[in-house]
């Protein structure tokens, strides 16, 4: 399903299948993971396969991940959509500090233009909205943003129903929404659904279950792996790519070898009884 599309706020079609860029850094998403030249080949092979979703953020590493996509991929292709997030302050590998202050996600993305080393951010999706700041005023920024033509669209990370329900109309910016969402975790069904009923793109996080694919709770996987001559990992994808048109999983690799074996997934074809199967495999429903 490479070849398969998805028009990000009506006018940037990409690919369903992307490649997410955090397993580029370090454990808890810290300093590099290993050789630089390792990094840009995952990337330069994520794009010459067709993908053309390219999904960061400014804290992973925090900066390197976007200085790796800049380094790999820069002049960005007409056809490339480089998503990036803002609005989380990393001070340790284990310190995430949100903040949504106007001036701090306007300071956030110009050093993620300057990183990127472009003019314009195709998707900047705010990391987490901070309880403290009025949403209307984090909205507000990067609206504001918008119009200065510095992003040219805007995504939520991380929200509820409810929220993405009143963020809706706080702001016609909104084309999309990153949560946690995958075979066995369908916390954020709610969310999916407002979001098909919008017209919004999913881009779920964790899509392959962090690790949770190789439990005893996923053994039902492998009737339907092996009826398709494929991975645990391959089928949850598919299943992602089968289950709305709306989402567009970005699962990340640091790995050339992990890279093919995730985008083979987009061949998959699922049957009724295979979908039926996999249905029945959660362990929470939103």
């Amino acid at each position: 399903m490479l070849s398969e599309t998805y028009t990000l706020g009506g006018d940037l079609p990409v690919g369903r299948l992307g490649y997410g860029t955090a397993q580029l850094t370090g454990p808890g998403y810290w300093g590099p993971r290993g050789e630089r030249a390792d990094a840009v080949a995952v990337l330069r092979r994520a794009v010459e396969r067709g993908v053309t979703l390219i999904d960061t953020a400014d804290n992973y590493g925090p900066g390197l991940a976007e200085e790796l996509v800049a380094e790999a991929l820069h002049p960005f292709r007409d056809e490339l959509v480089i998503a990036t997030k803002g609005g989380v302050v990393r001070t340790g590998d284990s310190a995430w500090h949100i903040e949504g202050r106007p001036e701090r996600l306007r300071a956030m993305c110009e050093s993620s233009l300057r990183r990127l080393r472009t003019d314009r951010i195709d998707l900047y999706q705010l990391h987490r909205l901070d309880p403290h700041v009025p949403m209307a005023e984090q909205l507000g920024t990067l609206d504001e943003l918008r119009a200065e033509g510095k992003i040219r669209h805007v995504g939520l990370d991380s929200v509820t129903a409810e929220q993405l329900t009143r963020a809706l109309a706080l702001t016609s910016s909104i084309v999309s929404v990153q949560n946690r969402f995958n075979l066995l975790d369908r916390e954020s069904a709610a969310v999916l659904k407002v979001c098909e009923a919008n017209g919004l793109a999913f881009l779920p996080w964790f899509p392959l279950a962090n690790g949770a694919l190789t439990g005893e709770a996923a053994a039902a996987l492998d009737a339907v792996a092996g009826r398709l001559g494929a991975s645990r990992g391959q089928t949850a994808l598919a299943w992602l790519l089968h289950h709305s048109p709306a989402l567009l999983p970005t699962p990340g690799t640091g790995s050339l070898a992990h890279l093919e074996e995730n985008l083979d997934a987009a061949a998959l074809r699922l049957d009724a009884s295979d979908i039926s199967v996999l249905d029945a495999l959660t362990d929470h429903v939103g």
